[in-house]
């Protein structure tokens, strides 16, 4: 079996950085919003979907330097104070022990989690498996990179499990027919009633509870 693990906020925990980054670009434009905004709105989007609706909310085209200067606060910003999220090291050690194949399928580009998971200690773990939404025509919550990460690997989408923590992430999980376990340390839970209760969808709180999850796949 493959697990596909997301990296922002299921491997690294580096979305309440961006999103607070995000926000203090956008207020400089005159966009009245928060972190706590930007995380709701815009997690488990790609760039290009986030720049797309950017142009919606600005009502025409967004300034040239704009995603270059994000994208360098953000960087440096990663630099400073991204970490693992909590356990995740721990669970990746026994699900390999488990003999389960693992691979990174995630909406950021490549230059992106060259930075998030070599500073987070993750990059050697998952090098030469790491796929991106930039590989495929459509980011999530369409399937592409999913699939894309499976063929790639040479499995088929029912001998693969996704991890993730994003509405747009776990669609297109089961979009690509695959069951799906939801990262949910917040106890928010998903937000849709037919998710929540699809039988595809596992939700966790705790790193630790995923290799046993993990392994009654196996059955």
């Amino acid at each position: 079996m493959l697990v596909i693990f997301d990296c922002d906020g299921v491997l690294v925990d580096s979305e309440i950085i961006a999103a607070k980054v995000f926000a203090e670009h956008l207020q400089s434009l005159d966009v009245k919003t928060s972190p706590e905004e930007c995380f709701r709105r815009f997690k488990g989007y790609s760039m290009k979907t986030c720049m797309a609706e950017l142009v919606e909310m600005l009502g025409g085209p967004i300034p040239p330097e704009f995603l270059r200067a994000m994208q360098k606060d953000t960087m440096a910003r990663f630099e400073r104070e991204l970490e693992p999220v909590a356990g995740v090291v721990d669970a990746l050690a026994e699900v390999e022990r488990l003999g389960l194949a693992t691979c990174v399928a995630s909406s950021g580009d490549h230059s992106k989690m060259q930075v998030t998971l070599n500073k987070t200690g993750l990059w050697q773990r998952f090098e030469g498996r790491i796929y991106s939404a930039v590989d495929v025509q459509a980011g999530k919550p369409a399937p592409d990179v999913f699939l894309h990460a499976a063929a790639s690997e040479g499995y088929s989408p029912e001998q693969c499990a996704v991890i993730e923590d994003s509405m747009p992430g776990v669609q297109a999980a089961l979009a690509a027919k695959m069951p799906v376990f939801y990262y949910d340390p917040a106890g928010q839970g998903l937000g849709d009633p037919a998710l929540a209760g699809h039988p595809q969808v596992t939700v966790f709180a705790n790193m630790a509870e995923l290799p046993p999850l993990l392994q009654s796949l196996l059955g």
